[in-house]
């Protein structure tokens, strides 16, 4: 069965507590993203009883029997998982209620509808679109639908297969819309959509480039083969039809992160509103950079590294038109969300792994700027605050003490200072600024990032063994439980999580922190009560409080993705085993091929991402490090094709349920005798050999135990 033919995009349409992903159709990192416009109000798409529409650009499409309904805006259907198909690359389902068949494919900025309905002499279609919109009928077969989306421009162009009329125009609360009347033949009507953000015949023109003489199921084939291409860059053998399913879907949700907006060479751009020409490369946008950084990112460019110096270049553009590096940069502008300034990680990451292709003086100088002249404060863009200064001072975000009023009218209420977070998180952003600092020979910068990168340091609690708040004063703030200190989501202190899981969350110096935490064998007794710890009371009440910090073991959250490093901490300890034994366990509990089949929020593929790792054996566990920790892999053999037309082979001689742990690794022929391997070596199109069994070699990867210790650290 071919790597397409895995994928199943229901997986994780019931959300374990907060959200869930929906059956997506696109290409990977396409324009055109669509899914079934369900039930508003219930967030589990897998739950949701009925469908209201199909999305087009800037509009919605749902087909009707008669033109005859009462209210077009609350027009819906019943449908049945089980009458249901869904795919990478196209979707059908059938809409009970009036015995109309939908299917639809794509392509990257357009797509096919197809619509079957019962044999009559009339039928309808119901197209909303935001209110203020401009809908035009160009002719019987060709529509136009302008409108604005929080504030950018968008397009959709329609065609019909058969004459179309206009009916009536409607208003609700939510939208606007028309009706249209429509006499298919034979009971078959198909509507193509072309979308633009630059305008209405460059709307025509993506539709007309991409679909012109093509059937809809020469369509579907070609949106088939292209992502059969992109996920077969990847071959598992081996394994379970299980793994394999959740491995290819995960890669499929993986390779939906950032979408190229580039039309005919242009690009419309919300950072300074301008429509700019491409010069020949990609405009990408849609990134969530706090989850993605961590592993997404690192499996994009593992696939795709010239895509991926695309994306960074199209960072590099944003700075110029906006004046900073977004933090979640959408077609609509950015996002200032979350916490940190991981671009820095994105994008000194890819440099250190020898991809040099856009313009690393501008990306300097835009981490620069993120670094030291906006604030830190989570959810807010703007200038440097009193807090901001108070840590460019005493190398800390300053906490507030339980029941003091905040004063800083920019911190964003409902996201607090986050004060704990916000100083581990840039501690390692401007570790990722002082490396790009020192590779493009700016001393000064180097030190000074440098010295920063150490503020981590300064809010562990030797006492507690805990990474803990301080007020502005420098006193620990008491009283302070690393459990459920914090409040709702711990955002007094940390982002989503508790102290448990940030006081790992040191990824560019892992040895400084395992000094801190009193040495090796202490910081593995630390990784093991971190898997066992409970809640002090019932699980209900820690959730109610941490609804973030889902597929938990312990108060470890697979969940959420600050967690995501800490199994492969295991790699700095005596026990390398550990890791293998953990990295299996959390594969096995928290991802199945099932509806509920994600235990937390996805965030733009990054949950799937750290699977498509963990399956193959492999984890960046400091981006900006041109390595991998060695985890434990699912599959006999996996081939990953990289650039230049070669393969990076992993085989695991053994490997099965039982057999979890490493016995001897070897690269071409060669003794591995640390638990890590180079992206040199994976670039070059080695071959990594891990002999498998089912009881730990505890003697295995110890030899080197403080190898890939950060760089100039």
């Amino acid at each position: 069965m071919l790597a397409v033919d895995y994928v199943n995009p229901m997986i994780g349409t019931i959300g374990h507590l907060l959200t869930s992903t929906s059956p997506t159709v696109s290409l990977p990192h396409g324009m055109m993203k669509l899914a079934p416009i369900t039930t508003p109000g219930i967030a589990d798409k897998y739950l949701a009883d009925r469908i209201f529409g199909f999305p087009a650009g800037c509009c919605s499409i749902m087909p009707a029997r008669n033109a005859g309904l009462p209210d077009p805006s609350a027009h819906s259907s019943l449908y049945d998982h089980d009458l249901e198909h869904a795919a990478p690359y196209a979707y059908q389902v059938l809409l009970e209620d009036e015995e109309i068949l939908a299917e639809m494919t794509v392509s990257y900025q357009s797509a096919i509808y197809r619509f079957r309905y019962p044999v009559g002499p009339e039928a309808a279609l119901v197209v909303g679109f935001p209110a203020g919109s401009r809908l035009t009928l160009l002719t019987e077969h060709a529509a136009v639908i302008a409108g604005t989306v929080a504030g950018v421009p968008h397009f959709t162009h329609l065609a019909f297969s058969q004459p179309v009329e206009l009916d009536r125009m409607w208003e609700s609360e939510r939208q606007s819309g028309c009706v249209l009347r429509a006499a298919p033949a034979g009971g078959l009507l198909e509507v193509r959509a072309g979308i633009s953000y630059i305008g209405e015949e460059q709307a025509a023109r993506n539709l007309a480039r991409e679909l012109d003489g093509r059937t809809f199921e020469e369509t579907k084939q070609a949106a088939r083969e292209v992502w059969q291409q992109a996920l077969g860059r990847i071959e598992a053998s081996g394994g379970s039809e299980e793994q394999k399913t959740i491995f290819y879907t995960s890669l499929y949700r993986s390779l939906l992160n950032m979408s190229s907006i580039t039309e005919d060479g242009r690009y419309y751009s919300a950072y300074d509103g301008c429509i700019h020409e491409s010069e020949g490369r990609d405009f990408y946008v849609a990134d969530n950079i706090w989850d993605t950084y961590r592993c997404l990112h690192p499996l994009q460019l593992l696939l795709d590294p010239e895509r991926k110096q695309d994306m960074i270049q199209s960072y590099v553009r944003m700075y110029e038109q906006c004046g900073w590096l977004p933090q979640f940069p959408f077609a609509q502008g950015d996002l200032p969300v979350m916490t940190g300034n991981h671009t820095a990680a994105l994008i000194y990451d890819v440099y250190n792994k020898g991809y040099r292709n856009f313009d690393a003086a501008k990306a300097f100088e835009a981490m620069k700027v993120n670094a030291t002249e906006v604030t830190m404060l989570p959810w807010v863009h703007g200038p440097l605050t009193e807090l901001d200064r108070a840590y460019q001072e005493q190398g800390f975000y300053p906490a507030l003490r339980p029941g003091e009023t905040e004063w800083v009218q920019e911190v964003h209420g409902f996201e607090r200072r986050q004060s704990v977070a916000v100083t581990l998180e840039h501690a390692y952003d401007d570790w990722c600024v002082a490396q790009l600092a020192l590779a493009l020979g700016h001393a000064d910068d180097y030190e000074a990032f440098m010295r920063r990168s150490r503020n981590y340091r300064n809010l562990y609690n030797e006492t507690t063994g805990f990474m803990s708040p301080k007020s502005a004063d420098g006193e620990w703030v008491e009283p302070f439980d690393p459990k459920y200190g914090g409040g709702l989501g711990g955002r007094d202190y940390f982002s989503e999580c508790n102290a448990w899981i940030y006081s790992f969350h040191v990824q560019h110096d892992i040895e400084g922190l395992i000094e801190l935490m009193g040495g090796a064998e202490q910081f593995e007794e630390r990784l093991d009560a971190l898997f066992a710890e409970q809640y002090d009371g019932s699980k209900y009440r820690f959730l109610g409080q941490f609804p973030d910090a889902t597929g938990l073991i312990g108060q470890y959250c697979q969940g959420n993705e600050p967690a995501f490093h800490i199994p492969y901490l295991y790699n700095y300890t005596a026990s390398p085993w550990k890791a293998q034994r953990r990295v299996r366990e959390i594969m096995k509990l928290w991802y199945q091929a099932t509806p509920t089949g994600i235990c937390g929020d996805e965030d733009n593929g990054a949950m799937s991402a750290w699977y498509v790792f963990g399956a193959m054996g492999l984890y960046p566990i400091c981006p900006g490090k041109a390595s991998y920790e060695i985890g434990s892999p699912l599959f006999e053999k996996t081939e990953i094709a990289v650039s230049g037309g070669g393969i990076f082979t992993i085989r695991a001689e053994g490997v099965s349920d039982r057999n979890k742990y490493v016995q001897a690794a070897e690269v071409d022929g060669k003794p591995l005798t640390e638990p890590r391997i180079s992206h040199e070596a994976i670039a070059a199109g080695s071959t990594l050999t891990l002999r498998m069994g089912d009881r730990p070699n505890k003697a295995w990867g110890t030899a080197l135990p403080y190898a890939g210790r950060a760089e100039n650290s």
